[in-house]
């Protein structure tokens, strides 16, 4: 009797020890949850904004807000130079026809750039939803403009071909009614979280099962008005999505850097130095606006080679890349977002080697005349330069090389000659070609074996 006493006891404690944990809706509990090792390891990502806005487009996806909010006057003239007496913001919903939307040939873009995850606008701050929401009646692209279900429609596409699907969600819509009356309440009420945005978030996990969720809208409220913490626990807990999906960090006021999972901080974040915490930096192709303007100009749209420069610099400091375009009313990627996503694509093809799942090194750069940004991964160490020097030689102070180190670029043959210099470090002769012949046109990566 004593003896099965024992084991059904045994038995009792190794189920416990097998049990999934539990997390709280609390931020202590929260913030303990690993992330999942996908994101870390995906290191780029594409971010799509595209709704309403992208109708008017002018100005900037906050077209609505500068218009009948703030009440610009470029705004407001712009209505009344293009637009008839009484054009409403809804107005616009019917032009949004995403007609030219063809996932696969978005996915494909996307797959071809490099990026292993994709984050679609499914609601902003305008409140439209791009899936058929059942507390958006009549303002949602199922019911009004393209008659789809873009958010769904995506996803198949992206998940086709391997790539994680992320949902960007509003957590605010500037003029709901339910939300005017709470901001009227001092946030004390929550007819506006009860009603549209906790019903939207659960639905939008049921019905897509997202690998990440980019959380925005946040900033006029604490966390306890938008229930974040319950979301959460359920998330982590009991969700469909419960052992893979990744968030942000922007789950009401004073998250932001704080909790969540991973930062984001703030729009274009870019430290100076290695964070101890995961981060993200969101950055937009289009400098001046994140959903698509018709007055863009190429003089606000990053060149191909800052592009790659802010991936590397992002990469080396522990964070990921998520990089920005808007699409057209018609569901069109213009020309010359196609001609850069592209251009990233190359890039990675030749270096992803230093950028997918590395990690950083525990030096992350040297600011010499090539600017040196490094990564490590395996036990290997890469270094990319990014200004190719006049005299052909890279000089790195920070790797200790061994009899056995070995040097290589990446996208060339053979191994490159060097020296170790007790003053200027490893001095690496650079192989003799014309530019045209090099593997890339810019920042390349020299792969170090051996070294401490």
């Amino acid at each position: 009797m004593l003896l099965l006493l024992l084991l059904l006891l045994v038995a009792a404690a190794q189920a416990v020890a097998l049990a999934p944990r539990r997390f709280t809706p609390d931020w202590q509990s929260l913030d303990s949850r690993p992330l999942p090792s996908w994101f870390d390891e995906a290191k780029f990502g594409v971010f799509v904004h595209w709704g309403v806005f992208s109708v008017p487009a002018w100005g900037s996806e906050w077209f609505w807000w500068h218009w009948q909010g703030d009440r610009m006057p470029a705004y407001q003239r712009f209505m009344t130079e293009n637009y008839p007496p009484g054009f409403s913001y809804a107005d616009f919903a019917p032009q949004f026809t995403a007609r030219f939307f063809h996932p696969d040939q978005w996915a494909e873009l996307f797959q071809a750039a490099g990026a292993k995850y994709v984050v679609l606008t499914t609601k902003h701050h305008e409140g439209f939803t791009n899936w058929p929401s059942p507390v958006s009646w009549n303002w949602n692209s199922k019911d009004v403009g393209p008659h789809r279900d873009l958010v769904g429609e995506l996803g198949a596409a992206v998940r086709k071909r391997n790539i994680r699907y992320g949902l960007y969600h509003s957590l605010l819509v500037w003029f709901h009614p339910l939300y005017l009356l709470d901001k009227k309440n001092g946030f004390k009420t929550q007819h506006f979280v009860r009603a549209k945005t906790m019903p939207e978030l659960y639905d939008l996990v049921n019905s897509y099962k997202p690998d990440l969720i980019w959380s925005d809208g946040e900033w006029e409220c604490p966390d306890t008005y938008w229930n974040s913490t319950s979301f959460l626990a359920w998330l982590y807990n009991d969700s469909p999505v419960k052992d893979e999906v990744i968030v942000n960090d922007r789950w009401g006021q004073n998250c932001s850097c704080h909790h969540g999972g991973y930062y984001n901080c703030q729009d274009k974040y870019k430290p100076q130095s290695l964070p101890d915490h995961k981060w993200e930096m969101c950055t937009s192709m289009d400098r001046a606006s994140w959903g698509y303007r018709k007055d863009m100009t190429m003089s606000t749209i990053a060149k191909e080679n800052e592009i790659i420069e802010e991936l590397v610099q992002t990469v080396s400091l522990g964070g990921n890349y998520l990089l920005n375009i808007g699409p057209t009313k018609d569901g069109l990627i213009v020309p010359i977002f196609q001609e850069r996503l592209l251009a990233v694509g190359k890039w990675l093809q030749i270096n992803g080697e230093a950028i997918y799942a590395s990690k950083p090194w525990r030096v992350q750069s040297e600011k010499n005349k090539t600017v040196v940004w490094y990564t490590t991964k395996n036990a290997t160490v890469y270094a990319t330069f990014l200004y190719w020097p006049e005299n052909g030689i890279v000089n790195l102070k920070s790797p200790k090389t061994t009899s056995a180190t070995k040097i290589t670029m990446l996208g060339l043959e053979g191994d490159l000659s060097w020296t170790q210099d007790p003053l200027e470090g490893v001095l690496i002769s650079l192989p003799q070609l014309p530019p045209t012949v090099l593997p890339v046109e810019f920042a390349w990566t020299l792969k170090l074996t051996k070294v401490n």
